[in-house]
């Protein structure tokens, strides 16, 4: 499959319905002053949960993982014995077989993975889907696995590093942002563009990025654009989340060219296309952060994010 099927499926992707996995352990329960609870033996069922549990420093509780995951390196190791398959195809024998005492999975896996429901093991469900709900996780995970104290002194860290740049960037100018998820690349044209829509996930990180998102129509979450389009969008900074392999292969100036059909778009006159192709801007865990700040230095690049204020 392209690339962008992995990419709206694995991070974005919404179903409808309503929640078919019970959230065992529910809100009320706190672990760290429950007696009798074990959160020893972790399954992770998506690349920013595996990514979560290593920054709560939970990193040695976990047992198995999704395919996709690959941050930290630690994880290669455990996908050797814990390989629990992929994002909409989980291999539910191999999570039978790891025995966890809790299960981790995003709320969009709840909805479309009837089949969990009948594994008999605690599980627990969070949502990846927006800014809020990153950091949220962090807390929940923490409070569950008995790592309270770290999942709230996560939570504020980010908070303060968001709020930081907002106090950076709110008086600026706000260009406009055109983020690029997936399209037809190396062929000296553009073809097939996807881009972020309005109330997404990255459509936020624009916003928290001292930006606005060049593409305002509600009603489709991943929009393709022709070129005309883009023409009348007249996007200031074009971003390109480019696959990895795809940047080896043809390298930077070749995805580059490929703009040269729209050359008097503001972006392309002012060669203001940036690509991306660190694997943290397709994961939407604990390292968004660093997309926020990439974005930022790029939008904004006298800004200073090193010394952050508190108001």
């Amino acid at each position: 499959m392209r690339y962008r099927v992995a990419l709206l499926a694995m991070i974005l992707l919404v179903f409808g319905g309503s929640a078919l996995v019970q959230q065992r352990i529910d809100e009320p329960l706190r672990p760290e002053v429950t007696t009798g609870w074990q959160c020893q033996r972790i399954v992770s069922m998506a690349p920013s949960i595996t990514e979560t549990l290593f920054a709560l420093g939970l990193g040695d509780r976990v047992v198995g993982v999704s395919r996709d995951s690959n941050h930290p390196p630690e994880v290669e190791e455990i996908k050797k014995s814990g390989n629990v398959g992929g994002y909409l195809d989980p291999n539910f024998e191999a999570v039978i077989a790891l025995r966890p005492d809790l299960v981790i999975l995003l709320e969009e896996q709840a909805q479309s993975l009837p089949g969990i429901a009948k594994l008999d093991f605690e599980t627990l469900v969070v949502s990846h889907k927006t800014v809020d709900g990153i950091i949220e996780s962090f807390r929940t995970i923490g409070r569950v696995c008995g790592r309270g104290p770290e999942g709230r002194q996560m939570e504020q860290s980010f908070r303060d590093r968001l709020n930081a740049i907002n106090v950076r960037t709110r008086d600026l100018p706000r260009p406009r942002v055109l983020i690029v998820l997936d399209r037809l690349f190396g062929s000296g044209h553009l073809a097939d563009v996807y881009v972020a829509g309005v109330d997404d996930y990255f459509d936020k990180m624009i916003e928290l990025s001292g930006g606005q998102n060049a593409y305002r129509q509600r009603g489709v979450r991943y929009p393709v654009v022709s070129t005309e389009g883009i023409l009348r969008l007249n996007p200031d900074v074009i971003v390109e989340l480019a696959p990895p392999d795809k940047l080896r292969q043809l390298g930077r100036q070749a995805l580059l060219d490929d703009w040269k059909d729209v050359d008097s778009a503001s972006a392309v006159k002012n060669n203001r296309i940036m690509i991306f192709a660190d694997d943290y801007a397709t994961i939407p865990g604990p390292r968004f952060i660093r997309l926020v700040e990439q974005l930022a230095r790029t939008l904004h690049p006298n800004i200073d994010l090193e010394d952050r204020p508190t108001s």
